[in-house]
């Protein structure tokens, strides 16, 4: 059987929904009859224009009054007010708009009428347990007209004796919303949704203190402001304007960098004033700060969908008619208007830090620390930024000298260019800490930035990606030589028994440091470097920063730091341990190391007469001789460490050198550091 017809709605199941869940937050009401009320005036406005109403306007303020002892709230305007007719279009039909049919008649005349879904008034139901609505249309010959509902479905409607022209919204507050009858509560909300609306509010009157306590005036509180800043002709502001509209939204605040007044009428509408505020780090806690308007009403400050994510850290307003929202304008829908919006914004961003970089650069290079975390951001968050980005963005050495991309490429290319051709770019991440490692650089003639930002981490990871040979090495990743390598500028070789036995010594003679493993290595590194130098692994430690930002990178934090503990074998202090050591030594390891070379030697020959087999090939004799031959060197290796470590612990000049590596790096601390102290007095006896 086949059967067609209509889904049917009745307003017994629609109400509730309507009343219950169709905002998300219950406090907006205040907002949406407001905003009616706002509608109702500027379309009286509007027909006075036209020259369709012909009787003089008066007192357009919009006023909101609450009254405790009948537990009332009232929304008042005059405006156009209805007849008995439109409150039963307008009203109780859900969700036809008057707005709409307006604008649909006025539509070259009403771009500041706010409402657009006709379900805006229904809102009041949330904290409401019956509705009045009292109003009196402007056309002549209408009568007072009194709308009635509790909050079902029944609604009634009968003459009443209002005589003057708009409409009074009468909400009966329910008592679990008594909230809503206290002043302070309603001068909030006025204050935060209604602060910039184009008509006076009036809530109350002002007040002064009179006989030591507080008293009302006759003057109106006005709580907003109708004409604000970015409603204005950018050529009619001054500094000082735009300063005190920053002051004004945000309290307490340092003056911002600069700013950025938009103004857009094609392919969409748009206006708005956004400013660069003074912040380093801390990103999070900054965003949330810029406004989102619909013809001076506030929607919201979650902004993600329009604004694209790094200049979420930005602060002010955005008005525009033209950006899609849902019934309770609490939530963005995507559409082509906004990602054309966002480009827009996004383009105007760039090109105002072109042309401040362009007209005074060093104006630039001075808000170049605030401004670089926006611009890192923003290119490593969207990659058509980066192409915007790359002509004004900046890399700072450690002197404190501004280079752009290209200035500082070809700055360091002659000389910091290793024997294959990658230019190599040296950086720190902190001037005191790195201090020697920096000074070494320096000595070879190197150039070295200054990356100490949040994001300078991923900054340098995208900028290796998109300069062409380029890699970045922090000055403490190896030693000078080895982190620039040039033809027979290597760090020398050093005899591999005699580096063996060092880095045996010293290896004996580390501390264990919690979330820390050393390795220990040596070369031959001259005899006016330092005696031993701490680096750290240039790959995991950023992998370390990132896994602070990148999700699923979290296990990286969780790792060891890994450092290598480099002895130069050429220092004077190292060749007094070697000589030393080989006379302490030589008649202990000695016969280690003779049988150490049999053993090899035999384990070379067994694999050598093995290679041809596979594993499960080899007899159970094959695989014990292996097994005795790798047993008897663990043992004797076993040995030659103890050696080394006896000998390590007797040493007093072992200790002191690993200790003042440590100590350079912050790695010394508690017990180690006191017997560091310790043994310095000592020494100096």
């Amino acid at each position: 059987m086949s059967q067609k017809g209509k889904i049917g709605i009745t307003t017994e199941n629609i109400f509730p929904v309507i009343k219950k869940f169709l905002y998300s937050d219950h406090e907006i009401f205040l907002r949406e009859l407001v905003s009616n009320a706002v509608d109702a005036t500027q379309k009286l406005k509007t027909l006075a224009m036209k020259g369709e109403y012909k009787n003089e306007l008066g007192d357009t303020t919009v006023r909101i009054s609450i009254d405790t002892e009948a537990g009332t709230l009232t929304v008042s305007d005059s405006g156009i007010g209805m007849t008995a007719e439109e409150i039963d279009k307008y009203i109780n039909q859900i969700a036809f708009s008057g707005a709409n049919d307006f604008l649909e008649k006025y539509k070259e005349d009403a771009a500041a009428i706010i409402g657009h879904f006709g379900l805006g008034f229904y809102s009041a139901f949330m904290v409401a347990s019956r509705v009045d609505i009292l109003t009196h249309s402007y056309k002549d010959g209408s009568e007072g007209v009194k709308w009635t509902c509790d909050g079902s479905p029944e609604f009634e409607i009968t003459p009443c004796d209002k005589s003057t022209r708009g409409t009074d919204i009468v909400l009966h507050i329910s008592d679990d919303c008594k909230e809503f009858l206290e002043k302070n509560k309603i001068q909030e909300l006025l204050t935060r949704y209604c602060r910039f609306l184009p008509v006076a509010i009036a809530f109350g009157k002002k007040t002064k203190w009179e006989g030591g306590k507080e008293v009302e005036t006759d003057e109106d509180n006005i709580i907003n402001v109708t004409d604000p800043l970015w409603t204005k002709a950018p050529a009619s502001l001054k500094d000082e304007d735009y300063k005190k509209f920053y002051s004004d939204l945000f309290p307490m605040s340092d003056d911002p960098l600069f700013w950025i007044h938009l103004n857009v009428d094609y392919p969409f509408h748009l206006t708005g004033v956004l400013y660069f505020p003074r912040i380093k780090n801390n990103i999070d806690i900054h965003r949330n700060k810029i406004r989102l308007f619909c013809n001076q009403v506030f929607v919201t400050d979650q902004v993600d969908n329009i604004v694209p994510d790094f200049l979420t850290l930005l602060h002010g307003v955005i008005d525009s008619p033209d950006i899609p929202l849902n019934v309770s304008r609490s939530y963005l829908q995507s559409d082509a208007n906004v990602k054309k919006i966002s480009s827009y914004i996004t383009r105007k961003v760039a090109d105002r830090l072109q042309s401040i970089f362009k007209n005074d650069r060093a104006d630039f290079e001075q808000k170049w620390n605030d401004l670089k975390l926006f611009i890192h951001y923003g290119m490593l968050s969207q990659e058509d930024f980066y192409d915007k980005a790359k002509n004004f963005a900046l890399l700072t050495d450690v002197s404190g000298k501004h280079f752009t991309y290209e200035e500082y490429q070809t700055l360091v290319k002659d000389n910091q260019t290793d024997k294959d051709g990658n230019l190599i770019l040296l950086y720190a991440n902190n001037k005191e800490s790195e201090y020697a490692y920096i000074a070494a650089a320096e000595a070879k003639g190197y150039n070295v930035l200054l990356m100490d930002g949040d994001l300078d981490t991923a900054t340098v990871g995208l900028l290796e990606q998109k300069f062409e040979k380029c890699r970045f090495s922090r000055v403490d990743g190896d030693v000078i030589d080895r982190l620039i390598v040039k033809e027979g500028s290597e760090a020398g070789q050093v005899e591999a028994s005699l580096s063996q036995n060092l880095s045996g010594i010293f290896t004996g003679a580390l501390p264990k440091i919690d979330k820390a493993e050393i390795r220990v290595e040596t070369a031959a590194m001259g005899s006016d470097a330092a005696p031993v130098v701490i680096t750290q692994s240039e790959y995991l430690r950023r992998m370390k920063d990132m896994s602070r930002f990148q999700q699923g990178a979290s296990f990286y934090g969780e790792m060891p730091n890994m450092y290598t503990l480099v002895l130069n074998a050429d220092h004077r202090l190292l060749k007094g341990v070697a000589a030393d050591m080989e006379t302490a030594l030589h008649d202990k390891l000695a016969p280690i190391e003779s049988e150490m070379k049999g053993l090899e030697a035999r384990r070379n020959a067994i694999n050598e007469a093995q290679k041809d087999k596979k594993y499960d090939e080899l007899t159970e004799d094959d695989k014990a001789m292996s097994r005795q031959v790798d047993d008897d060197i663990h043992q004797l290796e076993e040995k030659r460490q103890t050696v080394w470590k006896e000998y390590s612990a007797g040493n007093p000049t072992v200790a002191q050198l690993i200790d003042l590596a440590l100590l350079q790096n912050g790695l010394l601390q508690g017990e180690a550091l006191s017997r560091f102290v310790s043994r310095s007095v000592e020494l100096m006896k």
